[in-house]
């Protein structure tokens, strides 16, 4: 089984997804509830489902973890993440920011990654040691190496009313330290509009596996650098990401660490 096979079902359930995504914005859309703020709809789910079974119509055997509920353990050293639907705020008030984001894990190791944006038809895609491409285009950050000249993206947890560690005094640090600063709500797109060359670094906290594994391996493949906040190698299993073209990391890290 080649990278190349894995990357064509990716790229086809992303698009599965991303459908069932846009055509939904077409009719009300039911909003329910997992915490006090973070919500789930009904087209989250149905997205879902349409990505997972494509995926194991083809590779059977392979786990699968994804936000809304599907898991499947067992010994294959192939594991997909995926995000079905990000940015789920924004799509409850149709606000045309969101994603399907979907990550190849291999023994431990993400090796391919696909996020889809239905809205702007902009499919980025990343193999291991392959480069990225955005609809099939090859992509790298951006050149810019001033943290006073670079745009800046973050997001904030749904505890964010009641958690003390809610990323305000990151934001002021930077708001004052950079060009400007924004927060989309979708994390798998921030990473992918530094990867763009977009903006030039991304930061944010309490944050899972399905937000971060496809784009965190996008952003590495165009050139940029994807640590902790402390600038040590990054997991998607940490709930803190640094993400930047490379040449602001250690000034984020530096603020970061205040």
């Amino acid at each position: 089984m080649t990278v190349h096979h894995f990357r064509e079902v990716a790229i086809r359930a992303s698009q599965k997804g991303g459908k069932i995504l846009k055509d939904g914005l077409t009719r009300p859309i039911e909003i329910y509830y997992k915490g006090d703020l973070n919500l789930v709809t009904p087209i989250d789910r149905q997205s879902e489902e349409a990505i997972v079974s494509h995926i194991l119509r083809h590779f059977p055997d392979h786990q699968i973890i994804a936000e809304e509920g599907h898991e499947k353990k067992n010994r294959s050293p192939y594991r997909w993440i995926i995000d079905p639907l990000d940015g789920t705020t924004n799509y409850t008030h149709r606000f045309p920011f969101f994603c399907v984001s979907i990550g190849l894990e291999v023994a431990g190791e993400v090796q391919l990654g696909v996020v889809y944006d239905p809205i702007r038809k902009e499919r980025y895609v990343a193999e291991k040691g392959k480069g990225a491409t955005l609809n099939d285009v090859p992509i790298s950050v951006s050149s810019i190496s001033e943290l006073r000249k670079s745009l800046l993206v973050t997001g904030f947890s749904y505890d964010i009313h009641t958690s003390p560690d809610n990323n305000f005094d990151h934001f002021v640090n930077f708001s004052l330290g950079a060009q400007a600063v924004r927060r989309t709500g979708s994390a798998a797109l921030d990473l992918c509009y530094v990867a763009s060359g977009r903006m030039e670094g991304f930061w944010e906290s309490k944050l899972k596996p399905w937000d971060t594994a496809a784009g965190s391996l996008i952003l590495q493949e165009a050139g940029g650098k994807v640590t902790n906040f402390l600038g040590k190698p990054f997991s998607i299993y940490d709930a803190r990401i640094l993400a930047t073209n490379g040449k602001i990391h250690e000034e984020m890290v530096q603020i970061l660490n205040r």
